[in-house]
């Protein structure tokens, strides 16, 4: 059977997913699957090159599915894309989600998760929210700019569905009941 852990990740990761996609990244899902592959890759570049610091290699070790770590990683990109939001944790207590991440960080370690999972989501969230909203702002250049052919798998533009002719979605205009 699944951990409470695990399942509240699960509806982190439908949740905060269908939130960013829907607003952040609306009409923009080319940019989507780019977070999502810069989260994946800094998420593994840490976990690999954590592995071969000597004090950090035995917390890394214990890693094997960063599934949670990049769902954390859109809570925390979401969270800071949303500060002023007021939520509610289970309700007990009531906070902005600028402290979502925290909040959550500290259930986990309440339900005997390692922190280690959910702090690397953070980290990966952080770096992305960083260079996508905040070193744009500073400098005026875009680094995470998602490159052309990823654009190109995407297709981006408003999907266009032909009416047929002669089929009608709402009532007739009023004149034609009228027709004598």
């Amino acid at each position: 059977m699944p951990d409470l852990n695990f399942m509240f990740h699960m509806f982190f990761l439908a949740r905060y997913c269908k939130l960013l996609e829907e607003n952040s990244f609306r009409g923009r899902t080319a940019d989507f699957f780019y977070m999502l592959l810069f989260g994946a890759s800094v998420l593994t570049g840490i976990v690999l090159i954590g592995g071969m610091i000597p004090y950090l290699s035995e917390s890394f070790a214990k890693i094997i599915f960063l599934s949670n770590s990049l769902t954390f990683m859109m809570v925390y990109v979401w969270s800071k894309q949303n500060p002023f939001i007021h939520m509610s944790f289970l309700g007990l207590f009531t906070f902005t989600a600028a402290y979502l991440p925290w909040v959550l960080l500290g259930f986990s370690v309440l339900v005997g998760a390692s922190a280690w999972v959910d702090l690397l989501g953070m980290i990966a969230g952080h770096a992305y929210y960083f260079l996508e909203d905040v070193y744009p702002r500073m400098t005026g250049r875009r680094p995470l700019k998602t490159p052309s052919f990823i654009k190109a798998l995407f297709a981006d533009e408003a999907v266009v569905v032909a009416r047929p002719v002669n089929v009608r979605f709402a009532p007739p205009p009023a004149e034609e009941f009228h027709r004598d």
